[in-house]
């Protein structure tokens, strides 16, 4: 469903990768691997249409990406490597903010993802009175009402303890066997049936 061909990145004229080709299908879970500054940031940035510093081309549905840029749009769920919380809102005000409207789940089933990833208690509370870990988990919230078909996931595990780890990997996991695609970067040793890993080093 998704398909680079011939992908290479630059960043402040140094080449990050080259000759890079990937193919994606329904039900898989890529992690991008590498070493720090690697382009696997990069990498994703520009599958997302969000850093043009790229030659190759994207395909989605075995289309060109750009042809249907906003269906593409609507069948992603970025979540980049900074948390993308308002942190003057609390968890379950960012949770409405983040679905843009176009998901029509209701504010009891919000509140029900909240608690399920370790937030119960903390829902109304202002983000920036919850730890690094539970502003985390606040951001990670909006996988368990995801209607996406593709995830991009930039470094989902920081701060997280073990038990929210485990509980996120579930998470991918059962994205996966329902038909979904993540693509995602860590330096977390991934415990996940079907893994396939890229290592950009």
């Amino acid at each position: 469903m998704l398909e680079l061909k011939e992908f290479c990145c630059e960043r402040n004229d140094r080449v990050l990768f080259k000759n890079l080709s990937l193919s994606v299908e329904a039900g898989d879970i890529v992690q991008i691997c590498g070493s720090n500054g690697s382009g696997k940031t990069s990498l994703l940035r520009a599958v997302c249409g969000l850093n043009d510093s790229f030659t190759g081309e994207v395909f989605w549905n075995g289309m060109v990406r750009d042809t249907d840029i906003e269906s593409f749009r609507n069948e992603l769920l970025f979540l980049g490597h900074r948390v993308g919380l308002n942190k003057l809102l609390s968890p379950i005000e960012n949770l409405k903010w983040s679905t843009g409207g176009k998901i029509n789940w209701s504010e009891k089933d919000m509140l029900q993802a909240l608690s399920r990833n370790g937030l119960q208690g903390y829902e109304f509370q202002p983000c920036f009175l919850l730890s690094a870990g539970q502003q985390q988990r606040a951001a990670l919230a909006r996988l368990l009402i995801a209607e996406e078909l593709m995830w991009v996931l930039d470094e989902p595990f920081n701060a997280l303890d073990t038990q929210a780890v485990d509980m996120l990997e579930v998470v991918m996991g059962d994205h996966a066997k329902k038909g979904g695609i993540v693509l995602v970067t860590t330096h977390h040793r991934l415990k996940i049936p079907g893994l396939r890993t890229i290592d950009l080093s």
